[in-house]
């Protein structure tokens, strides 16, 4: 039975999440527990453990009696969220360069090969699954366990959001520059090149930050 509402539940915990990153649902607006139910055929106590996780992991709010709404970024939050993440990531990348083997640095490079194909043909959900892969392979090799978890927690709502646009023309052209910067990145692994892989990963983040969102 666990096991069953485990996997009810992500299946809802996805269907929000990608209605928040497709702009179905747009900042700010409030979550309908009875309509997600009877849409996806699944009872409440799932839907409820989902709309939790979301909120959580940054992409919904909760108030008590009021329920949940769609977490909105304003500028000032979009820029506090680009640097502290851009300054985390940039520590667990120096943190885990000395750990990365060739094959990771190739698994590196495959996947900015994936995210490719997925500008080209505008899959920009697969993009966002394959850039989460992408930096999680330094990501858990950094060795320290809170940075990991603080770092998910807070990219999770912010990244969704990131490619929410009707502009699927220039979100794409935008997202090739920033893939540019996922092969620097594998490159600077490669040469073990620690100042210079902070330097990328920081302008990676700010590049995210101020043109696509």
């Amino acid at each position: 039975m666990q096991l069953k509402y485990q996997s009810l539940k992500d299946h809802v915990y996805e269907y929000i999440a990608q209605r928040i990153q497709t702009g179905s649902l747009q900042p700010g607006s409030k979550i309908n527990e009875a309509e997600i139910c009877k849409q996806l055929d699944i009872s409440r106590t799932p839907t409820r453990e989902a709309l939790f996780q979301l909120s959580s992991d940054n992409l919904l709010d909760y108030l008590p009696r009021r329920g949940f709404t769609v977490k909105a970024f304003d500028r000032k939050k979009k820029e506090d969220y680009s640097l502290l993440i851009g300054t985390l990531d940039a520590l667990a990348a120096t943190l885990a360069c000395d750990r990365m083997q060739e094959r990771d640095v190739k698994q590196l490079e495959r996947l900015a090969d994936t995210i490719a194909d997925d500008i080209s043909s505008y899959e920009f959900n697969d993009y966002y699954v394959h850039q989460a892969e992408f930096h999680n392979c330094y990501l858990n090799k950094c060795g320290n366990t809170p940075l990991i978890d603080t770092l998910n927690s807070v990219k999770n709502g912010f990244m969704r959001q990131s490619y929410a646009s009707e502009d699927k023309d220039r979100l794409a052209s935008l997202l090739k520059q920033v893939n540019a910067e996922h092969r620097l990145i594998a490159e600077l692994f490669r040469e073990r090149d620690k100042e210079r892989l902070e330097q990328a990963i920081r302008h990676h983040w700010r590049i995210i930050d101020f043109d696509m969102i």
